[in-house]
């Protein structure tokens, strides 16, 4: 704790503003005293420690130390990671490749399904609009009869 000054300028009104107006844009919120703020002494090392320099190969961690447990790769461990995950991405390109030329494919056959009975639509249409046609002549020359 630290001891707290007598002068008048310490216990300014941080919180409270004088003669209890409320604050403006223009006058912006203080930065709190040093004795209301809340201690980090939880993460200063003290100067007492002594300094100590490791090699790369003198590292000695823990079991439980993530470092232990995941030891630093080597060129040739990162080497045929890239090559793994070089072959897992050719191996899925060959898969969404394929995938697209079934597609595809099937895309083609809906076409030329969609074209035989568009086909077949229009010469139902014209044969019956050609009934139609021949059933008002026949419907016109009956009833002209039975006058």
């Amino acid at each position: 704790d630290m001891p707290k000054s007598t002068s008048p300028t310490s216990s300014s009104s941080s919180s409270v503003h004088e003669e209890g107006r409320p604050r403006t844009p223009q006058d912006p919120l203080k930065r709190p005293k040093m004795t209301s703020r809340k201690s980090s002494g939880t993460i200063i090392v003290p100067r007492e420690h002594p300094k100590v320099e490791l090699g790369e190969d003198d590292e000695e961690f823990d079991e439980d130390d993530a470092r232990a447990m995941s030891p630093r790769r080597s060129s040739q461990d990162l080497e045929k990671m890239s090559q793994d995950a070089r072959a897992q991405l050719n191996e899925h390109a060959k898969v969404l490749q394929k995938s697209l030329l079934e597609i595809f494919n099937r895309i083609e056959a809906v076409k030329e399904e969609h074209d035989k009975l568009d086909n077949n639509n229009k010469f139902l249409q014209k044969y019956i609009g050609d009934l139609m046609s021949t059933s008002k002549i026949t419907s016109t020359g009956a009833s002209g009869r039975k006058k």
